[in-house]
């Protein structure tokens, strides 16, 4: 699929990597007020507390943290799914900076 960058639909200043298949586009920055929001239980703080770096590039991470934070639980294959995600993407950071080395 062809991905593009268009505005933030909220904002209007910030570029968003996105592609046909979502129509309203926000910005990690709109996002975050939404994401800082306290976390109660601890089993989905801990799942929760990754760096800040996976957020920004992975708008799907920040999608099942609001999810999470507006209706107060996640369904199983959404558990799944984040902790897939972000697996992925600390093993892509840390290959990364193997190369680098």
């Amino acid at each position: 699929m062809v991905s593009y960058k268009k505005k933030c639909s909220l904002c209007k200043k910030n570029y968003v990597l996105t592609n046909n298949s979502r129509p309203f586009i926000i910005c990690y920055e709109c996002q975050k007020a939404e994401m800082d929001k306290p976390i109660d239980d601890p089993e989905m703080k801990a799942m929760f507390t990754i760096p800040e770096e996976l957020y920004k590039k992975n708008s799907f991470l920040c999608n099942i943290k609001v999810n999470y934070l507006r209706y107060g639980s996640l369904s199983e294959k959404q558990v799944e799914a984040f902790k897939r995600v972000a697996k992925e993407l600390q093993d892509e950071e840390k290959n990364k900076s193997k190369i680098e080395e």
